[in-house]
């Protein structure tokens, strides 16, 4: 990945290239990102951009063996650590992230700006949280106590350490915090508060800006089609509550709700939670008259949206995101996803009008 395959964050990556220049490279930064935004094009982009021997238009070359090794994501000094559990594309008990680097792999190279949800789906623990368990740190622990193979960085991408246990932060303390020579970890994000206090105080903090409308529709055309048609699922559903609620028909939007609240997995569950936050976000935008920052999941939902801005309370919106956010954590605590949506149902019910 080269900083030209970005797309947005062009002050983030200016500041990177910075950082680069002038060697003064934090031995651990923090991104944060709202899921999906492309922290992780941003990381790989960076430490290849570190490493490259041959820069060119303040750029990596993108021909010489570590770039073409990065851009595989098979470089012998760049580790990868993200959330995992036990499922049936791994037979380890104990399994850690090399367990699932091949299916990592595949994952960030065919789409750099993939979601949590993407990643549960990839490696096969749909139905499970991820965790990132003391065994990680035990391999990451050999892993940097080698020597580089070449003579650039040694750097660890980290994905979610919010789902980091205080036993697993408690081994990698003195390493983030006093690393070998040359060594960069670089986490990523999608909430900053909930990353123990230990690690976060030690990283330098960039946030990574959401995507613009444009942005998001050169990333959208991306994305394999099967997620595609998932996002038109999800608008469907969200359509179908919103109508029913509206029109005061409470059991019409149960009824509707069980679509996602039935059968799916809770990542799947997460990620609808976060789509309805998304799309409340632009109906909150055009109840301010904001239309110029509207960014819709689908343009032909423009009428849909309008009718629906006109329809709610003012303070529909306001009201419900905080519900959302305790959804996502319900579910996340293995709470009964049918108590959860209809609980969710109730309390958009009491605030649409």
């Amino acid at each position: 990945m080269r900083f030209s395959d970005i797309i947005g964050n062009k002050e983030v990556i200016n500041a990177l290239r910075q950082m680069a220049d002038s060697g003064r490279v934090p031995h651990a930064i923090l991104f944060y990102e709202n899921d999906g935004c492309g922290a992780f094009a941003l990381a790989t982009a960076f430490v290849q951009y570190l490493n490259c021997r041959d820069h060119r238009d303040a750029d990596s070359c993108g021909e010489c063996p570590s770039c073409r090794q990065m851009s595989k994501l098979i470089h012998p000094d760049l580790h990868f650590v993200f959330p995992v559990n036990k499922g049936p594309k791994s037979s380890d008990d104990k399994p850690t992230s090399e367990s699932y680097i091949k299916y990592w792999r595949e994952l960030a190279c065919s789409n750099p700006y993939f979601t949590e949800a993407d990643l549960q789906k990839a490696i096969g623990i749909e139905s499970k949280n991820g965790l990132i368990a003391v065994a990680e740190a035990r391999n990451l622990l050999t892993k940097l106590s080698l020597s580089s193979v070449s003579d650039g960085y040694k750097a660890v991408i980290f994905y979610l350490p919010e789902k980091m246990n205080q036993e697993t932060a408690n081994r990698l303390l003195k390493l983030v915090e006093e690393p070998p020579e040359k060594t960069l970890f670089l986490f990523i994000t999608h909430s900053p508060e909930n990353v123990l206090q230990t690690i976060f105080s030690r990283c330098q903090s960039i946030r990574v800006m959401p995507l613009s409308k444009e942005e998001k529709a050169r990333v959208r055309a991306m994305v394999p089609a099967q997620e595609d048609q998932e996002m038109t699922a999800f608008m469907d559903i969200f359509s179908d509550v919103m109508t029913s609620l509206i029109s005061g028909d409470l059991l019409g939007a149960y009824e509707s709700m069980e679509n996602i609240s039935a059968g799916e997995s809770r990542e799947k569950q997460k990620a609808f939670c976060i789509f309805v936050s998304d799309c409340l976000r632009n109906i909150f935008l055009l109840q301010q008259n904001l239309h110029q920052l509207v960014c819709l999941p689908d343009e032909n939902m423009t009428e849909f949206f309008k009718k629906t801005a006109s329809a709610c309370s003012n303070a529909f919106c306001r009201k419900v995101f905080p519900e959302l956010d305790k959804a996502v954590a319900l579910i996340d605590r293995n709470v009964s996803s049918k108590i959860v949506f209809t609980d969710l149902v109730n309390r958009m019910f009491v605030s649409i009008k």
